[in-house]
């Protein structure tokens, strides 16, 4: 037998989601919420504020690897001053 994760505290059955998905996300009070097919995740109700932050988060994530990136290349920097600019 498989085990599933579930990434959220909350999480409520497809055919539950299905008949009112208002009722769902008032419940959730703001919570991220699993929704399960068959006792597995089938996708997750997420806030939109959550939402933003993830997507903040990944975009921070994606500077930092370009950061990296350019900080190897240091060699081939031109050294200007703030006047320069």
């Amino acid at each position: 037998m498989a085990m599933e994760t579930i990434l959220s505290d909350l999480s409520v059955s497809m055919t539950e989601f299905k008949k009112n998905p208002n009722d769902a996300l008032r419940e959730s009070g703001g919570q991220t919420v699993a929704v399960l097919s068959h006792n597995k995740p089938a996708f997750y109700m997420v806030p939109p504020e959550r939402y933003e932050a993830m997507l903040e988060e990944l975009d921070d994530l994606h500077l930092v690897r370009v950061a990296k990136e350019r900080l190897k290349q240091k060699g081939r920097a031109i050294e200007v001053t703030l006047d320069d600019l």
